[in-house]
């Protein structure tokens, strides 16, 4: 059997988009046909976003994305003012991105690991596997514990998961962290980022460690309806909107289902201007992940003026994408909207 040292060894690399120009690559499958063309016009949407002064840009994050190697990405759109908020599944943003910015890192898997037949030899090692990608266990309890020191240090009452995880950055910059990540990038740019499932990652162990420590006595807890009216308020503020999708769950209901709140509250706020989502579900399941734009403007969440799916798997289409988006250049004319100020009179210090 392979020692842990042996198994952890070769890093995955985060593709750095600012380095490559995609545009005539993009450009070139505009005339070809089926997903590229797809793409195409997905990128050229996006570029229309960056280019309407208007709009405000919700990036949505599903799946384990920042260990695949998209983490520099996404950090390079909030730095470069090519996104506005973020709304995300927990785990891409505490199980790896923040559990990266503590200096830990994800590794290359052997492809003889992904039959899953040496699993239970991973898990004697506590190493956990996904698909091809290892993290170390042992690190990941860390994670954990560093997110309840978060907690206990913390005024003991309801959070939205916004507010915690701008504490996350606060911390990071508090005890020296730099290089590239989300959590931390965010921070800087003031930049808010929801996770109404927060739980459902390493937060919640971290957390569920904090409210056992406290037994009886007062305790941090998350509010996912203070997730869900501050992403409204949100909407409310920006009015025009776009939305660039990666995967599909919570964060795509939730990035959508703010329109009809808005409306439930007696604002006129309109649909979502521009829409897109790069997903490989499957439609006919009726599962949200897979629902298409064109049904979320039955809903009256999504205006089909500016809206494209893109069946592709992330790692591929993102890059495209978001190269694209950046090369193109619009980004260098957006005012910067500092979202995380509508909900805090005084910045974290």
């Amino acid at each position: 059997m392979a020692t842990k040292r042996e198994l952890l060894q070769k890093t995955i690399e985060h593709i750095d988009i600012t380095k490559h120009d995609v545009v005539p690559v993009v450009e070139a499958m505009g005339q070809m046909s089926y997903s590229a063309r797809d793409l195409h016009r997905a990128a050229e949407i996006y570029d229309r976003m960056l280019h309407d002064q208007n709009c405000g840009i919700i990036l949505c994050l599903a799946g384990s994305l920042v260990n695949a190697g998209l983490k520099k990405v996404f950090v390079d759109l909030v730095r470069n003012n090519m996104v506005d908020a973020i709304v995300s599944t927990g785990a891409n943003i505490v199980d790896q991105d923040f559990f990266e910015s503590l200096g830990f890192r994800h590794y290359v898997a052997d492809d003889s690991f992904k039959s899953g037949t040496r699993d239970g030899e991973l898990r004697e090692l506590m190493i956990d596997r996904i698909y091809d990608t290892f993290i170390d266990e042992e690190e990941l309890r860390s994670c954990d514990d560093t997110i309840r020191q978060i907690a206990d240090e913390l005024e003991a009452r309801p959070y939205s998961s916004r507010e915690f995880i701008r504490q996350m950055g606060a911390w990071l910059v508090k005890n020296g962290k730099t290089g590239d990540g989300i959590v931390l990038e965010a921070y800087r740019q003031d930049v808010p980022i929801f996770c109404p499932a927060f739980s459902d990652c390493s937060a919640g162990f971290g957390l569920v460690a904090h409210q056992h420590a406290r037994g009886d006595r007062p305790k941090v807890t998350l509010d996912s309806v203070k997730d869900f009216y501050e992403l409204t308020q949100l909407k409310i503020k920006s009015n025009q909107t776009g939305l660039f999708m990666i995967g599909g769950g919570v964060p795509k209901n939730f990035a959508q289902d703010i329109v009809v709140a808005a409306d439930i509250l007696g604002t006129e706020s309109p649909m979502h201007k521009y829409a897109i989502q790069v997903t490989v579900a499957d439609v006919r399941d009726g599962a949200l992940s897979s629902s298409t734009l064109k049904e979320a403007s039955s809903w009256g969440k999504v205006d089909t003026t500016y809206e494209q799916m893109v069946y592709s798997e992330a790692t591929i289409a993102v890059p495209l994408i978001a190269g694209y988006g950046y090369h193109k250049g619009a980004w260098r004319g957006r005012g910067q909207r500092r979202f995380s100020r509508l909900f805090e009179a005084v910045s974290v210090s």
